[in-house]
């Protein structure tokens, strides 16, 4: 079995962030997004990967060569983004002769029961129960339950189910004539080829698609996504530091991930912060918060704000003389 995981794609929606950062390498409760990815794969037996790479794909190989030495890897360079059915077409010949094959979008965290998906007797895809389908690819049924149909954003969608990025595909060869297919013919939805009119193809062949509902799913590509699983994954045993080393002046409120050869001194962390490693904070308050590797903040008050790696915040000082009955407002933070 092999895993094609797609991080070619440039995380327009967390810009600037994403300028020099790749979206996968973001830190998510201590760890980058792309590492939850890895972990849970490598957790179910899989040591073949592919990655497709594209905007600052350089950082992502680094990451996976020096943090995943053991894994068998290869890269794919995805020289134009035309979507994710694309990318798994540009890298084809990479699994064109696998068993069976794990796909995992490279922007997605996800809490679900991966031995169950090894259960499946068919393939499989993950879904979740939203509120609006419109913005995503949508599952529909047949009466014996299993995949009827399914469709990229519809306008009038038919089922609340939406795919969250993850696909167990046990026919490769036909996932991969569908790709080959609708590429050579040019078949595209909103200008792209999406997975999901591959697969639609692969279910007019009479492929048999069942559905795992996934417990968690953060769909990485919204600053608020990103501060909503960090909290959640911070509450969870395992992901907050412990026996961290005294800070000069500080409180600490628990938890919060703290990385590496950090010097913070009279400021107060917490809860639900995760700073990287060489992060300088002094005379500040952080809560509710992710900051990058190498950042400096001082003299601020942060919450919900995510900071990119050797970022610089300095606060403004005030020397006031108040009077009597005097009301000041410098603006409450956002």
């Amino acid at each position: 079995m092999k895993a094609v995981i797609p991080v070619a794609g440039a995380g327009i929606r967390l810009r600037p962030l994403t300028y020099t950062q790749p979206k996968p390498l973001i830190p998510v409760a201590g760890k980058p997004i792309l590492s939850f990815i890895i972990d849970q794969l490598i957790g179910i037996g899989i040591q073949e990967f592919v990655f497709v790479i594209g905007y600052l794909g350089e950082k992502i190989r680094d990451y996976v060569e020096h943090a995943y030495p053991e894994i068998q890897k290869e890269f794919v360079q995805q020289e134009e983004r035309l979507g994710s059915a694309h990318a798994l077409y540009i890298a084809r010949e990479y699994f064109r002769d696998a068993e069976e094959l794990m796909i995992f979008f490279g922007d997605a965290i996800i809490d679900m029961d991966f031995e169950r998906v090894l259960r499946e007797p068919t393939s499989c895809l993950g879904v979740k129960k939203v509120q609006d389908p419109r913005e995503y690819g949508v599952v529909e049924f047949r009466e014996d339950g299993f995949v009827s149909r399914v469709i990229e954003k519809p306008r009038i969608p038919k089922s609340n189910l939406a795919m969250v990025g993850f696909y167990r595909i046990k026919e490769v060869p036909i996932l991969i004539e569908s790709l080959e297919f609708n590429v050579a013919n040019n078949i595209r939805s909103e200008g792209e080829f999406p997975l999901t009119d591959a697969l639609m193809r692969m279910i007019e062949k009479k492929v048999e698609f069942s559905t795992v509902e996934v417990d968690n799913w953060f769909n990485c590509g919204k600053k608020e996504v990103l501060l909503e699983a960090n909290a959640i994954l911070l509450d969870r045993e395992g992901y907050a530091s412990s026996n961290l080393p005294p800070f000069d002046n500080s409180i600490i409120i628990h938890p919060v991930s703290i990385g590496s050869q950090c010097e913070i001194t009279n400021s107060i962390i917490g809860p639900h912060v995760t700073i990287g490693d060489n992060v300088q904070i002094s005379y500040s308050i952080v809560k509710d918060s992710i900051i990058g590797n190498f950042a400096s903040i001082k003299e601020v008050i942060l919450q919900k704000s995510v900071v990119g790696n050797d970022a610089s915040i300095t606060g403004m000082r005030q020397s006031l003389n108040i009077g009597d009955n005097t009301e000041i407002d410098f603006g409450s933070p956002g």
